[in-house]
């Protein structure tokens, strides 16, 4: 079993911290298969929300089971038990920060795609929540009324690593 962690970056403004809006939201990762190393050419689809292990050819459960369409073996990760993704600090502006860590058997995630799903945050100064930041277009702004500045969320990346 490897541990893997996203980490992500993005230049905040006047915003605080970033992370996904909803225990629903879609993970979108590029995966590689660790036994034949080939990478699937398409995302593929992770949710916490459903609630439900499926059962890998191994026993064990998992929150996602994946066979690889080249070496055809079965593989599967799981989001750490009883965690929540990390929100993105202002204090962080630019640097990268941890998001989650998953236990990932089998398989490496090399890529995730944060355009899919809503992200949310809130007004540094004011609080103002914005439950429903679209990243889409790898950019978003806004005003915060109680502040009376305008507010934004550019420049995201991430990045895989190993998990101590």
């Amino acid at each position: 079993m490897v541990k893997l962690l996203l980490s992500i970056k993005a230049e905040l403004e006047n915003v605080t911290d970033l992370a996904p809006a909803s225990d629903d939201f879609d993970y979108h990762f590029k995966v590689k298969c660790n036994s034949c190393h080939e990478t699937h050419e398409k995302f593929v689809t992770m949710s916490k929300s459903d609630g439900t292990k499926a059962r890998s050819g191994k026993g064990t459960e998992a929150d996602f089971v994946w066979r690889c369409d080249f070496c055809k073996r079965e593989s599967s990760a799981s989001f750490e038990p009883n965690t929540t993704p990390l929100p993105y600090k202002a204090e962080a502006n630019g640097d990268f920060s941890p998001l989650l860590t998953l236990d990932c058997r089998g398989l490496e995630f090399v890529g995730f795609r944060h355009t899919e799903s809503a992200w949310k945050c809130v007004g540094v100064e004011s609080g103002t929540p914005f439950p429903e930041v679209d990243l889409s277009d790898d950019y978003w702004s806004d005003y915060d009324e109680k502040a009376s500045q305008a507010v934004s969320v550019s420049g995201f990346e991430s990045k895989w690593s190993r998990a101590p």
